[in-house]
């Protein structure tokens, strides 16, 4: 059920430029009250962030710096190239690079006091022999793989890399982590063997911070807590568990402009592919919003099907037929005409249309849903 219509961030539109077809605004504020909320969550521990892919696709050049407003020391990058940028944003954060130490990097890592997630034994020894030839015991996280078969040593390897002292003295361990396969379903068994895997070889290692949870992870409760943790998905607004409330603020809000309204009689049909029909008289309205804006071919709807329902103000506007790739069509024919006009703007994603609920109707997940939205509407950066 969807919940009561609030009124979003970006309901002033008298701001934006009269050509704008698409707005994509970001409340920097609910990005600062949600990271604060996860502070509180996981108390003791440090609360990090995660600013990957341009911040999930907001804007590192603006959420990052916002974060350090709010209080974020440390934050995470999925590639050197972004570790850059943002160490150019922020000289005096402690910045992580998850994919770690690729071959002839560690004097980039160095000369910018980056800081590399040490992925595998080969990366452990590059990175400490450099240490020692620098003349310097530089930090450094090591990742463990405790089951996500993905990125870091596997249990064979932290046997193998735990005896070489001289590694260990050459370099600074300061983080210890791994990664939660299924934390989106709290119930899962996973999670608790993952815990407790993770326990067993972070001992074999020389005592360093421990970090295991990531935004679904911090709501599995204070055992997942550690020394820190690192929140990507809720920090921008996103559901990181499967049921259940969202208990996070939006901080993306996308509108479309209304291009024209038709009057369109039972019978025809919407869109390429002929793929809806009408069965009552309808107003409908062409929104300047598309596939290129973010908005997923998969939100498409075909005759009998319900999909997702935008806003337009308190009125729910559901998508009719194929999303196009500049275009989609609503129906509006329950909404005043008064409001329904050329030039109004119909809300698809914000306080009425949650990234959860898009991802829902999209079959896929809230990341893949912020980190898809174009550049092509026009972004506007409030509060902070």
């Amino acid at each position: 059920m969807n919940p009561a219509p609030q009124r979003g961030t970006n309901s002033d539109e008298a701001e934006v430029r009269a050509e704008a077809t698409a707005i994509l605004t970001i409340d920097l504020d609910a990005l600062a009250a949600n990271y604060r909320q996860l502070c509180d969550l996981a108390e003791p521990a440090e609360c990090a962030a995660v600013v990957k892919a341009d911040a999930y696709g907001l804007g590192m050049a603006g959420a990052a710096p916002a974060l350090w407003r709010a209080g974020c020391r440390t934050f995470f990058v999925a590639t050197l190239t972004e570790a850059e940028a943002l160490r150019a944003l922020l000289p005096e954060a402690v910045v992580y690079v998850f994919s770690g130490l690729l071959p002839g990097t560690a004097e980039t890592f160095h000369a910018a006091r980056l800081r590399p997630v040490l992925n595998s034994a080969e990366e452990i020894k590059e990175w400490a022999e450099y240490c020692a030839r620098a003349g310097e015991t530089l930090p450094c996280a090591v990742h463990i793989d405790s089951g996500m078969n993905r990125l870091g040593l596997s249990s064979a390897e932290v046997e193998t890399v735990a005896p070489e002292a001289t590694h260990w003295a050459a370099l600074s361990l300061a983080l210890v982590m791994s990664h939660l396969a299924c934390a989106d379903d709290a119930a899962h068994s996973k999670n608790d063997i993952q815990r407790r895997l993770f326990d067993t070889l972070r001992a074999k290692l020389p005592k360093a911070p421990a970090s295991l949870a990531n935004s679904a992870g911090i709501l599995l409760g204070s055992d997942y807590a550690y020394d820190l943790v690192r929140p990507g998905i809720a920090l921008y607004g996103g559901h990181p568990q499967r049921r259940g409330q969202n208990p996070f603020r939006p901080v993306v809000h996308l509108k479309g402009r209304i291009l024209q309204i038709r009057q369109i009689a039972p019978g025809e049909t919407i869109g390429y592919g002929a793929t809806r029909t009408l069965t009552r008289p309808s107003r409908v309205a062409v929104v300047s919003v598309g596939y290129a804006d973010g908005l997923f071919r998969a939100l498409s709807t075909k005759d009998g099907e319900e999909g997702l329902v935008a806003r337009l103000g308190p009125h729910p506007v559901p998508i009719l037929g194929r999303v196009s790739m500049d275009l989609i069509t609503v129906d509006v024919t329950d909404a005043p005409e008064t409001e329904a006009r050329r030039g109004a703007w119909i809300e698809l994603l914000g306080p009425n249309v949650s990234a959860h609920e898009f991802a829902m109707h999209a079959g896929t997940i809230d990341y893949e849903v912020l980190t898809s939205l174009g550049q092509r509407a026009t972004r506007r950066y409030v509060g902070g």
